[in-house]
């Protein structure tokens, strides 16, 4: 009798940011979000000067969990879904534990990509959603195989999810995704005139 099993699985953590933690109130996250991207305007350089389009604080604010209350509380509430998802991955931490390393905003106007990367230096990344309006699409996530396919040909359109070659986990506002940082992944164009909020991080191992 043949033995068919999957192997190297690739796991995608998907949760509501409520579940755990302190519960973070999504209106005063929002515009704590909005009000920030307003008064960056190193933020708003670098987005600029580098391709970004919209906001993201990603290399001007570095510290917002000791600048905003919210975030703080924010980080306490994601390092319970961290432990959570390193639990599931079984991880050998050893006397190091996974330490956020770095927060960051981004605000994703009508017409705004974000494409294909990966996060070296992480352990685990993740995005929280603080506004996901109906034509913002959701985040892809890319077969890590894809270099090693070579002759291989297309899976079926209804092929299971594990055989996909990308997967679109579909987040809504207030949910939260985490995978590991090798996973190569890309927010495909905003198709809505209202912006797409989130909060993305990498927690590394110390």
């Amino acid at each position: 009798m043949s033995n068919i099993r999957s192997l190297f699985a690739t796991r995608l953590y998907h949760a509501r940011l409520s579940e755990l933690g302190k519960p973070i109130d999504p209106d005063e996250l929002e515009v704590s979000c909005l009000s920030i991207a307003e008064d960056d305007t190193a933020g708003q350089d670098w987005s600029a000067e580098n391709g970004f389009p919209g906001y993201t604080s990603y290399a001007s604010l570095t510290d917002l969990p000791w600048r905003f209350p919210i975030f703080k509380d924010l980080k306490k509430v994601l390092d319970k879904h961290v432990k959570a998802f390193a639990g599931d991955l079984e991880f050998d931490l050893g006397e190091k534990k996974l330490k956020l390393d770095s927060l960051w905003i981004n605000i994703l106007p009508e017409g705004g990509i974000h494409t294909s990367h990966i996060h070296p230096h992480a352990v685990i990344s993740g995005t929280t959603y603080v506004a996901v309006p109906p034509g913002a699409q959701s985040i892809k996530l890319e077969d890590p195989r894809h270099a090693m396919m070579m002759a291989a040909p297309n899976r079926r359109t209804d092929c299971r999810e594990e055989l996909r070659a990308f997967v679109y986990p579909g987040p809504k506002t207030g949910d939260v995704l985490l995978w590991e940082s090798w996973l190569r992944h890309e927010v495909p164009m905003n198709m809505d005139a209202e912006d797409r909020v989130s909060v993305s991080f990498n927690y590394g191992w110390e």
